[in-house]
């Protein structure tokens, strides 16, 4: 493929610069436009930077949005589809796409509008009313809050008690703390099982052949336990349109196509001997998922992209075997404190071990003559992956390639690959999920 120009936006946080680096280095022209200001120096020394996406518009062959979020509100699905009304190839949603992630009740909607099965939940915009719910229906339950809140990872709670008290001592908790920024929460049953996600690239018409199957790992320690964050690290492997798929995204493929939506797109599931239990959308790319999903192209990125927002008949070429990624954080991480983080983290070198930089890639950093440094303010400058034929072996290649990182303070989880190993993939293989639709 010939050079393409591509232009790739950061509407609130700066997401995307992993991904816009390897289309640079693939030789395609990028620009990359980052709005929030505390943000502004991720990326710099690696990719071109604008100061005015909307003035590139028309430079670009492609405009690809990173993320739902225009600042605290949804709103890259209504720029993309104005976009393409103007002829534009994007990677983004729509605004009912967006509202996918923004709006959990509406989630649940669309799945159960297309014959695919839902765990009990109800949307409630009063704390009183959620607790009322839970003593009047005494179970374990899920506590996800709506809106731009729920980006504060730790507020997800997962309830441990059969009747619902810890769910109601942590809603009451949340209404003081919290009910000022929260605009609503769901409360969904808690089902045991393996937790999978269902990952599919779409092209404005249909889903692309091999779809990506990925397992999460968002507490921030070891184990599973500790505060939730947005991902410490990442599993996965690459299949066909199986029995798991087709009951789940596939289901929606004409809906999508109805929308326009064009780019990754997520559902994440817990699926036991029962069915399958869908828990929540990401109708983007997923963070630091899309990088472990670099690790395992085997074609152009570049090239995929523009053949997928040009609906042109998108081939990607995969890895056959398991990968896996971890992320690598420095203090306060989850947590906000800019004391700390101007103490041990802001602007400190990343050093390596090896001449080579293979499996390594960028989140929260940028290259100033040539040193690599932490930019930004979050604590997480980078992603570390491996892969191998078995998921044994990819994990054993991302360990050794974070061996070679060196950053005082640094911390990661180290468990990252192994639940596939201790028996969850017996049990999706002894369910049938993973064979033949």
């Amino acid at each position: 493929m010939d050079p393409k120009r591509f232009l790739f936006c950061s509407l609130d946080a700066a997401l995307i610069a992993d991904l816009a680096w390897q289309v640079h280095e693939e030789g395609h022209d990028v620009r990359y436009y980052i709005e929030a200001e505390s943000d502004g120096e991720i990326g710099n020394g690696f990719v071109p930077k604008t100061d005015d996406w909307r003035a590139d518009v028309e430079w670009a062959d492609v405009v690809v949005f990173d993320d739902v979020w225009v600042g605290s509100d949804v709103g890259t699905g209504e720029l993309a589809r104005e976009l393409r009304e103007r002829g534009k190839a994007v990677v983004g949603g729509t605004p009912n796409t967006d509202s996918l992630e923004e709006d959990r009740g509406y989630a649940m909607q669309i799945l159960e509008e297309h014959g695919v099965n839902t765990i009990e939940h109800h949307v409630f915009h009063d704390f009183d009313e959620g607790i009322r719910h839970v003593r009047k229906n005494p179970a374990p339950y899920v506590i996800k809050p709506l809106g731009e809140v729920q980006n504060v990872k730790r507020l997800l709670y997962v309830g441990n008690e059969d009747d619902g008290s810890d769910v109601v001592d942590v809603l009451g908790a949340y209404e003081k703390a919290w009910g000022y920024r929260m605009k609503g929460f769901q409360l969904q049953r808690k089902v045991e099982g393996v937790e999978i996600a269902v990952c599919g690239f779409f092209d404005g018409e249909g889903f692309i052949d091999r779809v990506n199957f990925n397992f999460e790992h968002k507490k921030l320690f070891p184990g599973n336990i500790g505060p939730s964050t947005g991902e410490m690290g990442t599993s996965m492997f690459w299949a066909g349109h199986n029995k798991l798929f087709e009951e789940t995204l596939g289901k929606l493929e004409g809906w999508l196509a109805e929308e326009g939506y064009v780019g990754s797109i997520d559902l994440n599931c817990i699926v036991n001997g029962d069915g399958i239990h869908p828990l929540e959308f990401t109708p983007r790319f997923g963070y630091p998922t899309i990088a472990l999903q670099e690790e395992s192209f085997e074609s152009g990125t570049g090239e995929f992209l523009h053949d997928l927002a040009h609906g042109d008949d998108p081939e990607l070429e995969v890895h056959d075997g398991y990968q896996v990624g971890v992320r690598i954080v420095l203090p306060p991480f989850p947590f906000d404190d800019e004391r700390t983080y101007d103490e041990c983290s802001r602007n400190a070198a990343v050093v390596f071990d090896a001449d080579s930089h293979e499996g390594v890639h960028l989140e929260d950093v940028k290259r100033v003559d040539g040193q690599w440094r932490v930019a930004g303010d979050n604590g997480m400058p980078l992603v570390v992956t491996g892969k191998g034929e078995t998921m044994q072996e990819a994990r054993e290649r991302c360990y050794d390639r974070i061996g070679d990182v060196v950053m005082p303070n640094m911390y990661y989880r180290d468990d990252v690959g192994e639940r596939w190993i201790e028996g969850d993939g017996d049990r999706l293989h002894a369910w049938s999920y993973l064979g033949p639709a």
